[in-house]
């Protein structure tokens, strides 16, 4: 008797747990996210839960009126989700520019000084030695020596104002002084390409301007993981965000910033612009039904463009009226809902930008949902009938009026008594 109330009870639990549907699932008639989630906002965050959004024509309008959605935008989320992952704290902005440059030497360069007429001053250390072993070395101080000239300070000045203070000095021993100075070997400053690059190092700053672009061409270009919108500058303890990809297709002459010596220029990796989708879509091959990462291209991408990438809607095992993106937001997160069941409804989430992080999510259909609940209770029927019929009949209490409450009924096979 004993076994059997045992095998009874299992079946019973059994079918209960039809109640709970195997996998993740959306309720199709919710409006709001079922948990609570954290907002931020005018400086303060709250416990809320979300209202779903569907994605309608009205609502692709209103995000197309909002500029920072495109991807040059100046503070379009893809702009700011580096710094929200690492939790630098970059200027929004590039330094300020100088209106003129102009090199200015320092120590370790060497100086080619050059007087005419008087080649004992120009190669005192003889006449087939080049000018770079020749030449004068700017000490770790800032100052050269030159004959009659003494003790110069050169460092922090261009060579110019050298060449002056020289030819003043000189006169009172030569006259009709003609003097040239030329720095031979930049070796004072210097510029740091580190990150995405393929040949990341040290760059030279020499009297050519050494631009960010210079500095990428140097550097033999960027990789194919690289970042364009999300470049730092470090300079003197602050930190600059540089929107290369504005400068390139937007014709941002701003983000072309003049680097410095002690400049850090650092090419992030794109891995946080990623898109997950999940759900019911068809990966291909072995992958299908699979969730699936998509890197968006240079920052931007479409939910249409997505859902290709993952292999579109599974035809067969997908509700194509429950897709839904959710967007965690740097503040505040959204969920949005696009009614695909007619594919006409593409043309509006080829219209939906996606931003960094946002995850799609294709639901499954109610028709699977019930296939997997019968599958998972198949065997207990199978092993309780091995021991009898399980039947499920109506049970009427005799004082009640065309009511009564569904009962389980176990017939045991013949000789078998409880």
């Amino acid at each position: 008797m004993r076994i059997f109330v045992i095998l009874l009870l299992i079946a019973l639990s059994q079918l209960t747990a039809c109640t709970v549907i195997p996998g993740m699932h959306m309720n199709p008639l919710s409006v709001q996210s079922s948990v609570e989630v954290p907002v931020t906002e005018n400086n303060k965050t709250t416990l809320q839960k979300l209202n779903i959004k569907l994605i309608t024509a009205q609502l692709i309008l209103d995000l197309e009126r909002d500029f920072n959605n495109r991807s040059l935008g100046k503070d379009n989320v893809a702009n700011h989700y580096f710094d929200y992952r690492i939790g630098s704290k970059t200027v929004k902005d590039t330094p300020e520019q100088e209106a003129y440059f102009q090199y200015q030497v320092g120590p370790r360069d060497i100086l080619n000084i050059t007087v005419w007429e008087h080649p004992e001053l120009t190669i005192p250390a003889g006449e087939f030695r080049t000018a770079e072993t020749s030449g004068t070395v700017v000490g770790e101080d800032g100052n050269i020596f030159y004959p009659y000239a003494g003790i110069i300070k050169a460092a922090g000045r261009a060579v110019e104002a050298i060449r002056e203070e020289l030819v003043r000095k000189l006169s009172a021993f030569i006259e009709m002084v003609q003097l040239d100075v030329r720095v031979t070997s930049y070796r004072s400053q210097r510029v740091y390409v580190v990150g995405e690059v393929t040949k990341p190092g040290i760059q030279t700053v020499k009297d050519v301007p050494l631009t960010v672009l210079e500095a990428i061409n140097g550097a033999e270009g960027v990789t194919a993981n690289a970042d364009l919108r999300n470049l730092t500058l470090t300079r003197e303890g602050k930190t600059y965000s540089i929107n290369l990809l504005a400068l390139y297709e937007g014709g941002d002459l701003r983000q072309n910033v003049l680097l410095k010596h002690g400049d850090v220029l650092n090419v992030p990796d794109s891995a946080f612009n990623k898109i997950f989708v999940l759900g019911e879509t068809t990966v291909g091959g072995a992958g299908a039904g699979r969730g699936r990462s998509v890197l968006m291209n240079k920052g931007r991408m479409t939910l249409t463009e997505a859902l290709s990438e993952a292999g579109g809607v599974n035809q067969e095992t997908s509700d194509p009226a429950r897709i839904f993106v959710f967007r965690s937001g740097i503040n505040k997160p959204e969920i949005f809902h696009l009614d695909a069941q007619s594919p006409d409804a593409l043309l509006l989430a080829d219209r939906f930008p996606l931003q960094p992080r946002d995850v799609i999510y294709v639901d499954r259909a109610e028709g699977i949902r019930w296939n997997q609940i019968v599958a998972q209770i198949q065997p207990t029927i199978t092993l309780l009938n091995s021991f009898g019929t399980i039947k499920m009949e109506p049970f009427k209490d005799s004082g009640s009026v065309g009511g009564g409450n569904t009962t389980f009924k176990l017939e045991l096979p013949s000789g078998l008594t409880p």
